[in-house]
């Protein structure tokens, strides 16, 4: 048996601890009582919850920064993250001192190597589908462990500590980090292009899909969306599949369904979360906990409680005269789902998007499905791209990508009722007041999330 990567590891330094899926493991580290300690270019609400709860946490990239209690390279780990650059003075001065440097997904992969891994693969529904299955298993008192990347309000954490014998991950197709688990039990919510940057098409991001599929130990353990290239059992909506919606309607603002399964009908399950897409999320995540054993009684329950995930169709404000939304959506497809639900739940209301597009890579390879996605709002308001990772790209700029838009509502017919324009940040919350459409939403995955509480004060005023 492979001895664990945190043997004799006293001490772990976490670079870009501030990352959601970083932090995650930061908090497992702490409790499993190793010192942690690490770097972020900025500080945050999460960083500043992660020092309350004893981890010391550095906010500039010079070696100064780093903690004489951790200048012991045998029992130290370093763990980095892809988004920190290759330039990190951190990152360097590890490595040119012989530490044991390795990345996320590599510790993901040992932690949860020796029990029972569920893991979530999909371009699209990988944080809510975890994090509906991690609250499935821990309200049925199941022994898990769920590693999250956002925020589940049901916990006000990503991370949920009910147990060592399973372990919840999300499996992240980015850098091909998926490829690192050794899952029991898993599934594929959707396999739409993306990461073209590291994958150069989408046929060869397809391939690394079906590379981690092929880890399972028994094809009958993936869950997949009905319709994708795949073999094991599959998840619909009011259409013949292993896991099957049934009868669905929507009472009082929930979705109220059946549940076929291959061995029984759960009747009457209610589930808050709008949108088809999240009724697939949680139609998965049911699946996987009967898979790993859960019993089935405690399933309907659990599923009425679960409150949702920042920045996931997150409600700020809810009012006769005002809906504000923040959501992470960040692709066409995202985008698409985004919209159903807002249109099945308020469909006689007018629409007001704020999209933030992120990298540029990603703005150029779906411009035109960024464009049709966004041509379907009544108002449409946009800010310049969030670069994250990346170097501009010449000609891809958010005045390229209002021109598409402008283009998909004249051939739609549709230029003449809705109004599309670009602004700041600072120009967010007095643009939204001056809207007419009553629902307004803050949509995208950069630094947007960061002015959703200053912009829902301002409107709630």
């Amino acid at each position: 048996m492979k001895v664990s990567i945190l043997k004799n590891i006293q001490n772990i330094y976490f670079i870009g601890i501030g990352g959601i899926g970083m932090s995650a493991l930061a908090r497992f580290a702490k409790l499993k009582g190793l010192t942690v300690y690490g770097y972020d270019k900025t500080e945050t609400s999460l960083t500043r919850q992660l020092t309350s709860e004893g981890i010391g946490i550095g906010y500039t990239d010079v070696a100064d920064e780093i903690p004489l209690e951790i200048q012991n390279t045998s029992e130290t780990l370093v763990v980095f993250t892809p988004a920190v650059p290759k330039t990190s003075q951190i990152l360097n001065w590890f490595q040119d001192n012989k530490y044991n440097v390795i990345k996320r997904s590599k510790l993901l992969g040992d932690v949860t190597k020796h029990t029972l891994c569920l893991a979530v693969a999909g371009t699209h529904g990988k944080t809510t589908t975890s994090a509906i299955l991690g609250h499935l298993l821990a309200s049925c008192e199941m022994p898990v462990t769920a590693f999250l990347g956002g925020i589940a309000e049901n916990y006000k954490s990503n991370f949920i500590s009910k147990g060592t014998q399973i372990t919840v991950v999300e499996a992240d197709e980015f850098d091909r980090s998926f490829l690192t688990l050794s899952p029991d039990i898993a599934c594929v919510t959707s396999m739409d292009a993306d990461h073209l940057d590291i994958y150069g098409d989408e046929n060869a991001m397809q391939d690394a899909f079906k590379d981690f599929v092929a880890l399972l130990p028994k094809k009958e353990n993936l869950l997949f969306k009905k319709g994708l290239p795949l073999k094991g059992q599959s998840v619909a909506i009011e259409e013949d599949a292993a896991f099957e919606a049934r009868n669905v309607r929507i009472e009082n603002g929930a979705y109220i369904f059946d549940l076929k399964t291959p061995k029984q009908t759960l009747k009457n399950l209610q589930f808050y979360l709008p949108g088809h897409h999240n009724l697939h999320n949680a139609i998965t995540a049911l699946g996987m906990a009967i898979l790993a054993g859960s019993p089935t009684g405690c399933l309907p329950k659990a599923l009425a409680t679960f409150k949702g995930v920042e920045r996931r169709f997150s409600y700020k404000i809810r009012r006769d005269d005002l809906v504000l939304i923040d959501d992470y959506a960040h692709h066409p497809t995202e985008l698409n789902a985004l919209h159903q639900a807002v249109a099945e739940m308020y469909p006689n209301d007018k629409k007001v998007i704020v999209f933030q597009p992120h990298l540029f890579s990603r703005t150029k390879d779906f411009a035109r499905g960024f464009a049709e996605s966004l041509a379907k709002f009544d108002e449409v308001l946009l800010l310049d791209i969030y670069p994250a990772r990346e170097e501009p790209m010449e000609g891809v700029t958010t005045a390229w990508l209002l021109k598409m838009i402008d283009e998909c509502l004249v051939e739609g017919g549709r230029n003449l009722y809705v109004a599309t324009r670009i602004i700041n940040k600072p120009e967010i919350s007095s643009a939204l007041k001056n809207s007419e459409c009553r629902v307004k939403l803050l949509v995208g995955a950069g630094d947007i999330g960061a002015e959703v509480e200053t912009i829902t004060k301002i409107l709630a005023g």
